[in-house]
């Protein structure tokens, strides 16, 4: 029984430290939600533009939630050896591994409805917001000059659009910040779209993005495996 109460013991402090993360996210999703100004004092003007994009509050607060309900189901099943928690864990965490595997497989394989489901989406915000919704400009501002890119496609985005009709032109990123910047000196700096550059990061970094998708896979198979373990060795008790 020794392997048993050292994988036990191990269980429990690796899920203990799963329920104290889970605990620190939800405080803070708690504290963005309910005190929102002083999250911005601290982290700066760019995370308004984040807030109103994700609403990082709920955000936290779901991911929160689930980590305290993985780390208590793990953490107190182990220590209390109890089988019907012991597979609790075992099922949460096989649907979040099945939701991540899926997700992964519909993002390799739907690549290209996801940019026309985008450009249907996005492409109209483009041409009746930016220029007119202040944060929705930055959010396009901060991401087209550090991304290098220009609207989600091209700069043929902002064709007919609020700012084009306002300004006679695109935005600067559209012509690698010239100060001038039609339709000619857009077409021969071919800056791309957001959705491209930033899919080309993603390949770039693609090893990395791997690696850390690995590194979660097998925590989670080694999750499953483990509470599998002391659930099979209960019987054997």
């Amino acid at each position: 029984m020794g392997c048993f109460t050292f994988i036990k013991v191990m269980m429990i402090l690796f899920n203990l430290a799963i329920f104290l993360s889970g605990g620190t996210l939800l405080g803070v999703g708690i504290w963005v939600k309910v005190d929102g100004e002083s999250f911005l004092k601290i982290f700066g003007t760019l995370s308004s533009s984040i807030l109103q994009v994700v609403n990082v509050a709920y955000l936290l607060i779901v991911i929160g939630a689930i980590l305290l309900v993985i780390g208590f189901l793990g953490c107190y099943g182990a220590q209390k050896e109890s089988k019907c928690l012991l597979m609790m864990f075992f099922s949460v965490v096989l649907i979040i591994f099945i939701a991540e595997v899926a997700a992964a497989v519909v993002a390799l394989v739907f690549t290209g409805l996801a940019e026309t489901l985008l450009t249907g989406l996005v492409t109209p915000l483009l041409k009746e917001k930016y220029g007119v919704n202040d944060t929705f400009t930055q959010i396009w501002d901060v991401t087209m000059t550090k991304v290098h890119c220009c609207g989600l496609n091209n700069y043929t985005d902002f064709n007919n659009s609020y700012f084009y009709e306002t300004h006679q032109g695109y935005p600067r990123q559209c012509c690698d910040m010239q100060s001038t910047c039609n339709s000619t000196v857009a077409a021969e700096m071919a800056v791309q779209g957001c959705f491209k550059q930033i899919l080309e990061e993603i390949r770039t970094n693609a090893g990395v993005a791997g690696g850390v998708a690995a590194g979660i896979a097998a925590v989670e198979i080694a999750s499953l495996a483990v509470s599998m373990y002391l659930y099979c060795q209960l019987d054997n008790k």
